[in-house]
């Protein structure tokens, strides 16, 4: 590794910058999209293991848990809300990310908003800081994230190393030491003993582990920006130096790319948020056939060309669980091509995938790769029984008018939690409140 991005990256984090207003509004979207998700995946199972751990290990009252007084079949019948900030991030983000419904940013395969809002709501509720100061220090964090995982490259990924827990953790201290006051020196040392503490293996995708990823990278950068604030004192080359976190685990040290327009350019504009209950390499190609006339008993056959890292992650041909058909080209189209709702997490079953007419509408669709389009692209052809053909493309990174997205989202986060509750939070959300006012967004 030979480009230093140490110093500027530790400059931008600490920097009096004004984000640009479409990373403000995509910052606070992105805020109720994971406070859905989180909501929504409290009784998952891995959900329950990290509230119970954080439950019975008790602790300081600094941060409130993502369905943390409901109380647990094991436990008291109204168990408390708040836990030590550190268990809090730990919680929030493995819970956030349970459902895997979270959104992505392309530039390096992460989930920003699990790693890093955790970080940033934990040390903003237990300092008291206000909402807006919050949600400002988790766009600085994520956009950090991004950055640091650009400058990995793909082969840090390719490897095996999950980049929502590596970069994912360099964005949760950023998020947690702008709230703390560290100045670009102190940053600059949180960031180099970060590089100690991140970690995550896609060996643990489709088990309790990848979630848990986002989890390690939030309580990391907690952890981490407290101990620095408080003296400690590191090695900040451990970062990008010599035997340090790019050397040793398969970065490209593409620094020219990682550092272009910071404090310019906000990348976070480009995040990608989920719409359909499945793997986000789906996503273009169904966005793509939902402009076609896609009716199930005119379809002849469907061809869809995407990016060959697809075809070893997302094209599961014959699926026989729910689980599977998140993973799979022909059953998700399949699915929308019989009107079933792909949004809703309900609509991935073991009995879909053994539904006759499903199984026959899947073995008319194929799937191709092609080397010319992009990851975050898909092209779909349709020949219809009475020999019309139609095509179309879409691309991930092509944002969408603003207002189509909010009300997309805003949808989205209805079917998980309900259009009551996400009424009152996204309230909320556009109000500058103060640290104490925050349990309302982990409740039930």
């Amino acid at each position: 590794m030979t480009t230093s991005i140490l110093q500027p990256l530790a400059d931008f984090a600490t920097a009096d910058l004004q984000p640009s207003a479409l990373a403000t509004n995509l910052c606070r979207l992105s805020a109720l999209d994971w406070m859905a998700c989180a909501i929504a995946g409290t009784d998952e199972p891995v959900s329950r293991i990290l509230l119970s751990q954080a439950l019975s290990e008790a602790g300081q009252p600094q941060a409130s848990l993502f369905g943390g007084e409901q109380g647990l079949e094991s436990g008291p019948a109204c168990a408390p809300a708040k836990v030590p900030a550190r268990m809090a991030a730990l919680a929030n983000g493995t819970i956030s990310h349970a459902l895997d419904y979270d959104d992505t940013h392309f530039d390096h395969i992460g989930h920003p908003s699990v790693a890093v809002f955790p970080a940033a709501f934990a040390i903003g509720e237990k300092t008291g800081k206000p909402l807006s100061e919050i949600l400002q220090a988790a766009l600085f964090g994520m956009e950090l994230s991004i950055r640091v995982g650009l400058w990995l490259g793909r082969s840090h990924y390719q490897v095996g190393f999950h980049q929502t827990a590596t970069a994912g953790a360099f964005g949760a201290t950023t998020a947690a030491g702008r709230l703390l006051g560290l100045d670009a020196a102190q940053m600059a040392m949180a960031l180099g003993l970060a590089a100690t503490r991140a970690a995550g293996l896609k060996a643990q995708f489709g088990t309790m582990g990848k979630p848990y990823n986002a989890g390690l990278a939030a309580t990391a950068g907690v952890e981490v920006a407290e101990l620095i604030a408080a003296g400690f004192e590191a090695n900040a080359a451990a970062l990008d130096g010599p035997l340090g976190f790019g050397a040793t685990h398969h970065g490209e040290d593409q620094g020219a790319a990682a550092l272009k327009g910071l404090g310019e350019i906000w990348r976070f504009e480009t995040i990608s948020h989920k719409f359909h209950a499945c793997c986000h390499g789906l996503h273009a190609a169904l966005e793509a056939a939902r402009t076609l006339d896609l009716a199930a008993p005119e379809i002849a056959s469907l061809t869809v060309r995407t990016h060959p890292r697809w075809m070893t992650v997302c094209n599961q041909p014959s699926p026989a669980t729910g689980l599977g058909a998140k993973f799979s080209y022909r059953t998700v189209l399949a699915m929308q091509a019989l009107g079933m709702d792909t949004a809703r997490l309900e609509s991935y079953s073991d009995a879909i995938c053994a539904n006759p007419k499903l199984v026959a509408l899947r073995n008319l669709i194929q799937v191709e790769p092609d080397e010319t389009i992009t990851e975050t692209e898909a092209h779909v052809a349709l020949l219809r029984r009475d020999g019309k053909r139609f095509e179309a493309r879409h691309n991930l990174q092509a944002l969408r008018d603003y207002a189509e997205r909010e009300a997309r989202v805003l949808a989205k986060a209805a079917a998980l939690i309900g259009a009551a509750r996400v009424a009152t939070i996204w309230s909320r959300l556009q109000h500058d409140l103060s640290g104490q006012d925050f349990a309302d967004f982990f409740g039930a």
